[in-house]
C-alpha cells in the first residue's frame, strides 16, 4: 500500500522560509515523478511544481518559481519543498502526490498525501 506523508507545515511569519517534507513508502520511489500541490480555502487545487527521477528535470509554477525549490532524496524516498520569502498568499494546504506520468498535470498523479498546513501571518 502507498504512503505519502507530508511534515513541516505550520504557522509562520511572512518573509521568512520552511521546509516541507514528503516521505513515500510502498512504491519504487525513484521511478516515479513526484509533484508538489496547494489548496487555499475556496480555491482549486493549485499545481506548484514537480520533479522527476532525475534531479536536472524540474518544473515551477510562473508564479512560485522565484521562491520555491523542489529537490528529492531518493534513497530515503522522500521529496521536499524548500519555500523562501514566505507570504501571506501562500497560506494553504500543501500536498505531495506521485506519478508514473511526465507529471505536469494534476490529473495524471496516482497517489497523494494527507496534506500540511502552511499559515503565514502578515
Amino acid at each position: 500500500q502507498v504512503h505519502l506523508v507530508e511534515s513541516g507545515g505550520g504557522l509562520v511569519q511572512a518573509g521568512t522560509s520552511l521546509r516541507l517534507s514528503c516521505a513515500a513508502s510502498g512504491l519504487t520511489f525513484s521511478i516515479y515523478a513526484m509533484g508538489w500541490f496547494r489548496q487555499a480555502p475556496g480555491k482549486e487545487r493549485e499545481f506548484i511544481g514537480f520533479i522527476r527521477w532525475s534531479e536536472r528535470e524540474k518544473t515551477y509554477a510562473d508564479s512560485v518559481k522565484a521562491r520555491l525549490t523542489i529537490s528529492r532524496d531518493d534513497a530515503k524516498n522522500t521529496v521536499y519543498l524548500q519555500m523562501n520569502t514566505l507570504k501571506p498568499e501562500d497560506t494553504a494546504v500543501y500536498y505531495c502526490a506521485a506519478t508514473r506520468a511526465f507529471g505536469d498535470r494534476l490529473d495524471e498523479y496516482e497517489y497523494w498525501g494527507q496534506g500540511t498546513q502552511v499559515t503565514v501571518s502578515s
